[in-house]
Formats: structure tokens, C-alpha cells, sequence
């Protein structure tokens, strides 16, 4: 199963209102629809809003629900840190999803805000994406939990949905870190280094979103409100457990990164230290043929060897035997 692919429309509103018995599935075309489901007894209603482009459309919802101005406007700043407020009448909670963009190889942050009260829960996503499908199909089935229980279990598991999405793309990366690793130790690159910076770069945007998501997930846990049963509560400890294998996972794979770093440095020192042992090694070889080049390239008059018809191929020769015998030492001495 690979993570979702990111894309952006405009606000689309799906309506499902449900029990044990009967589900209703309704994409609304205006928002005023949502008041002949909103209220009905014995019924749960959630709607959810995909896109955040059309402002009007989720302050009239709100409107509807009674959200406080403050709430709504969290909702559509997508700036907002991972967080859960308490109003009483219903409970606020803001989560950051994590997008592949697959493509362009880059992680996207999606915006997720729930507010539930008691026998509704809106959500709503930045940019449309297919995280909630499984919950979706687990309403259609009539014996599913969801549809024998309130709306806190349904709150439950949109924030477990947002945390399963986590540990697909660290399944991703992990993959992506492996094929690196065996790169490292292959052939290092400029472009090797580059990769490693990015992706942990990644994992300090996923650091930023998970953390304050566990504080989110033991607020709701610690929380007095009657809006989340206490049969509910056990399923918030096992979502916060989840997150907490996501945090350590992220910081498993900072400490492979910068352990990487280090290996590639040390490569690079070592391919440098086997390059400047090549070149002594051969301006070793050089210097005594460099010296007898020197002693006969002298302008003296009276160098008897000079005139001698064998002087040239004889100290030719021993330049050749001098330098093919310092190679065979070095060779010896595995300097070579």
C-alpha cells in the first residue's frame, strides 16, 4: 500500500449519517442539506469537507454545529501546531498528515481538523486524499464497531488512520535510506551527501508533526469530558503507543542518517588518503630518477660519459631497473 497521493480541488462535502442499523451516504451539493441530518435521534452523523478553498461554505457548517469563531478559524489556518482543545459542547483536535509526493520525491503536510460533540463529528482536510477510505468501507458494514458505538470511537479512528499514515511513509524512507546505505559503501557521490541532508531534513518535519502529536493523543486520554467514553479510552492508549513507535522510528533513522554522514566523510578521507599515497608513492620512485637526470643534464665540459657511445641506453637502463626495483619494494612492503 503505498501513501497517499496529494492533489488539491475545491471544498467537496460527504455526509454519512449511520447506526447500528442504517447508514445513510450523502454527498451534499449545499451545506443547508446538512440540516435535515443533523439532530435526527438515535443517529451519528459525521461530514466531512475535503479542500479548505471555499471559507463561507465551513463557517456556515460551523454556524450550523455551533463552533466557536475561534475553532474555525484554526481550522483554516493550516499553520496551526498539533493540538486539542476542550469546548465543553464538543472537543477541537488538529492533526498534520503526511503526504508523498512520489513525483517530486517531497513530503507534504495536510491539515486534518476534527471536531466532535455529542452524535457529530466534522472533519476536515487540506487536500483531498484517501487516508479515510478504510473507514468509510468499515461504516458500510453493519457489524463493524463503528457503527455500534458514538462518534468519540469514530474521532478515535480518523487520528489512527492520520498515525497509520506515518509508518507508510517511514516505510518509504526506510527502503529509500537501504538503497542509499548500499550506494554509500558502493560508490559515494556529491549527489550521495545531498540525498542524505534531504532526508533528514524529512525527518525533522515529521519530528515537528508527531511530537506534538502524542501530547494531543494524552490530552485526550487525560481529558474529563463526557464525549469520550471511558470504553473508548482504551483504543486512545493503543493509538498512543502507535505514535510512540513513530517517534522512535524517526529517531532511528536520524541516527542511521548522521551515522551515514560520518561514513561518507570518512570515505572521502580515505579515497583522499589512498590518492595523496599514489602520488608520493610515485614522486618517491621519481626523486633518484630525477637526480640522475639532473647530474647529466649539467653543462660541465669534461663529463667523460658524455662522449661514450653506450652512455645513453646504460643510464637509461639504470633509470629503468632503479624504478622498476623501488615499485617492487613498495609492492613488498604493500604500500602499493
Amino acid at each position: 500500500m503505498k501513501p497517499s497521493t496529494p492533489g488539491r480541488k475545491q471544498s467537496n462535502v460527504g455526509a454519512w449519517l449511520y447506526n447500528s442499523e442504517k447508514l445513510i451516504e450523502k454527498e451534499l451539493q449545499t451545506v443547508d442539506e446538512c440540516q435535515e441530518l443533523k439532530g435526527q435521534p438515535g443517529m451519528n452523523l459525521w461530514i466531512n469537507v475535503d479542500g479548505l478553498d471555499q471559507i463561507g461554505i465551513i463557517e456556515k457548517l460551523g454556524g450550523y454545529f455551533g463552533v466557536h469563531p475561534l475553532t474555525l478559524e484554526d481550522v483554516l489556518n493550516t499553520g496551526q501546531r498539533p493540538k486539542m482543545e476542550d469546548y465543553d459542547s464538543y472537543i477541537y483536535a488538529v492533526l498534520k498528515m503526511m503526504l508523498l509526493d512520489e513525483e517530486r520525491e517531497e513530503i507534504l503536510i495536510d491539515q486534518v481538523s476534527i471536531i466532535f460533540g455529542t452524535n457529530y463529528i466534522l472533519s476536515f482536510q487540506e487536500r483531498e486524499g484517501d487516508a479515510f477510505n478504510p473507514i468509510r468501507d468499515r461504516l458500510k458494514n453493519s457489524a463493524s464497531r463503528l457503527r455500534k458505538n458514538g462518534v468519540d470511537l469514530l474521532a478515535y479512528s480518523l487520528i489512527d488512520a492520520v498515525v497509520d499514515n506515518y509508518f507508510l511513509i517511514l516505510e518509504h524512507f526506510g527502503e529509500e535510506i537501504e538503497d542509499l546505505e548500499e550506494q554509500l559503501i558502493v560508490d559515494p557521490m556529491p549527489e550521495t551527501l545531498k540525498a542524505i541532508q534531504k532526508y533528514k531534513r524529512d525527518m525533522i518535519t515529521l519530528r515537528r508533526s508527531v511530537w506534538p502529536l502524542r501530547e494531543l493523543i494524552n490530552s485526550l486520554q487525560r481529558t474529563e469530558s463526557q464525549l469520550i467514553k471511558e470504553s473508548t479510552q482504551i483504543y486512545l492508549r493503543d493509538v498512543y503507543d502507535h505514535t510512540i513507535q513513530v517517534i522512535d522510528s524517526i529517531e532511528a533513522f536520524r541516527d542511521i542518517l548522521s551515522s551515514m554522514v560520518d561514513v561518507y566523510l570518512s570515505s572521502l578521507s580515505h579515497r583522499m588518503n589512498d590518492i595523496m599515497k599514489v602520488l608520493t608513492i610515485i614522486a618517491t620512485i621519481f626523486i633518484p630518477l630525477t637526480f640522475i637526470a639532473g647530474v647529466y643534464g649539467m653543462n660541465f665540459e669534461y663529463m667523460p660519459e658524455l662522449k661514450w657511445r653506450w652512455g645513453y641506453p646504460a643510464v637509461m637502463f639504470a633509470m629503468t631497473i632503479l624504478g622498476i626495483s623501488m615499485f617492487l619494494y613498495f609492492k613488498k612492503r604493500r604500500w602499493v
